[in-house]
């Protein structure tokens, strides 16, 4: 269990790397949205390659930031069911349906977007549309976030056991803390 707790630590060091520093690509994006509008609207000129750079950014913000979203446990979930079960039927419920789900499903994408990003990516598939962009980057988000997500999932599994186990305290409840200590 050790080194499987030390393989989630690196999973999410990982993850909470890439989910926050994808999180600048929102300011990217409102910038060239922005750029976009304001060259359109003062020199009557527009591109499809400033419009399909805004999809990518958010693309790629709402792809590979899943996985992050999953780690702080800020996805969406049914509150009104959860809510009133104890902590530890949350956990159960949790890992299996990490277990049943979550895993397959993001292992099913990761295996169905490689053959979809490399094909895009070998023969340079570009945007169809006029001044368009070239594609497989766009694609290789969907890969990339796939995977990041599904090696949290298991990350998420391993720590659920641990909680379960008593092998350690859980991560996702705040610990108080010492406002005196705070201030030294």
């Amino acid at each position: 269990m050790a080194f499987l707790l030390r393989l989630s630590a690196l999973v999410d060091a990982v993850t909470a790397a890439i989910g926050r520093s994808v999180a600048w690509l929102i300011l990217v994006a409102v910038l060239v949205s922005a750029t976009n509008a304001i060259v359109r609207k003062i020199f009557d000129m527009s591109s499809n390659a400033w419009l399909e750079l805004q999809w990518y950014l958010f693309g790629a913000v709402f792809l590979l930031a899943a996985a992050y979203t999953l780690q702080k446990n800020e996805h969406i979930r049914i509150d009104i069911l959860s809510s009133s079960w104890s902590k530890r039927t949350r956990d159960i419920i949790d890992l299996v349906l990490h277990i049943i789900f979550l895993v397959p499903f993001s292992s099913l994408m990761v295996y169905l977007s490689w053959s979809w990003f490399w094909l895009s990516f070998r023969t340079s598939e570009v945007s169809a549309n006029a001044g368009g962009l070239i594609i497989w980057p766009a694609k290789s988000f969907v890969l990339i976030g796939f995977i990041l997500l599904t090696a949290q999932a298991f990350s998420e599994i391993i720590k659920r056991l641990a909680v379960l186990m008593g092998r350690i305290d859980d991560p996702l409840v705040e610990k108080p803390t010492d406002h005196a200590e705070e201030m030294r």
